[in-house]
């Protein structure tokens, strides 16, 4: 009796776990949307991760976590810029232009741009017929996302927030692939909050080039972006990141990795609903695409660590170094021993 009611409190944490992953990852999307009314987006975004990775700090040091070195902070910032100011940096400007349901869909295609600079790089063989399938999928999706046409003939996507969107997501993807070989922390707490702390001075900074500060009106900002942003730091940035790292030892990595093509799916229902986002039939379409190229690529069976020309020892699993992967954010590096393919949200 008691064996069976410890089960059930597993599945139900495992069940709010997943949850806390689909539907907090898959909303931050239209809470960037709505910070951004009245903040400026660099500035914004750079404040979110200073203070996300302050508080993680805290709570890895608080852990018992041993002070990082000197190499692995400079580690950690390279990777912050490909993940933060280059990923979510293009997320937070995009949203200007995008809808947040569409963002999220353009950002979903990450595997791709992964599986494709792993091939590139040598790191995986010639790509299987399934993996070939979802890269054509995606990246036809893509292709029509952005030609796709709603009123009027006026394009669903603005070109160059489509643009952006892509390079953005060919950064995270860059960033999660050097994180994966990197000497880091293997603290997932203190990791993270390296990075994040380490982009978030780099989105500051950006933003302050970008002549921001100097254009900051403080009055006239409103509440719900002030609200939308703590949203993006308490449970975007600390909440859905605690149940990610949790699920990572407590189900398997396929599982988790479903957040990948749940997310952007929330997103757009999030979006149409709260936020009035329209989305033409034949955007619709091209996100269904791309949401299948995804799936295919990332519930694809990989080899074991040692045929892919890594060690056993710097794959072998610990407590969760997570990975990106929406948006980007949260989840920032790739957790050794588990092949995350997707992004989170930024």
């Amino acid at each position: 009796m008691v064996e069976s009611g410890t089960h059930h409190s597993l599945r139900t944490r495992v069940l709010l776990a997943f949850l806390a992953v689909y539907i907090i990852w898959g909303s931050t999307y239209l809470a960037i949307r709505i910070a951004i009314e009245t903040l400026p987006p660099f500035m914004m975004a750079g404040v979110r991760f200073c203070v996300a990775g302050t508080a993680l700090l805290a709570i890895a040091f608080a852990r018992g976590a041993a002070r990082p070195t000197r190499r692995q902070w400079r580690n950690a910032a390279i990777i912050g810029a490909f993940l933060l100011l280059g990923g979510n940096g293009g997320v937070v400007w995009a949203e200007q232009r995008v809808p947040s349901g569409l963002t999220a869909v353009v950002i979903a295609s990450v595997p791709l741009w992964m599986a494709l600079l792993e091939w590139a790089r040598g790191e995986s063989g010639r790509p299987g017929r399934r993996v070939a399938l979802g890269l054509f999928c995606g990246m036809a999706g893509v292709a029509l996302l952005v030609n796709s046409k709603g009123d009027a003939g006026r394009h669903t996507v603005d070109p160059l927030g489509a643009l952006v969107l892509v390079l953005g997501s060919a950064s995270w993807a860059w960033g999660s692939l050097v994180a994966r070989k990197a000497d880091l922390p293997r603290s997932p707490f203190l990791a993270t909050a390296m990075e994040m702390l380490s982009g978030g001075v780099l989105l500051l900074l950006w933003g302050a080039v970008q002549g921001e500060f100097t254009r900051f009106d403080v009055q006239a900002v409103s509440l719900r972006s002030v609200l939308a942003t703590g949203y993006l730091v308490v449970f975007g940035a600390l909440v859905a990141f605690t149940a990610y790292v949790y699920l990572l030892g407590a189900t398997t990595p396929t599982r988790v990795s479903t957040y990948a093509f749940v997310n952007p799916l929330v997103a757009v229902v999030i979006g149409a609903v709260f936020a009035g986002e329209r989305i033409p039939p034949s955007g619709l379409a091209a996100a269904l695409v791309i949401v299948l190229g995804v799936v295919l690529i990332v519930t694809v069976r990989r080899p074991p660590p040692a045929a892919r020309g890594l060690t056993q020892d710097a794959r072998k699993p610990v407590a969760g170094r997570a990975a990106p992967p929406a948006v980007l954010a949260p989840a920032l590096a790739p957790a050794r021993g588990v092949d995350s393919e997707g992004a989170t949200p930024l």
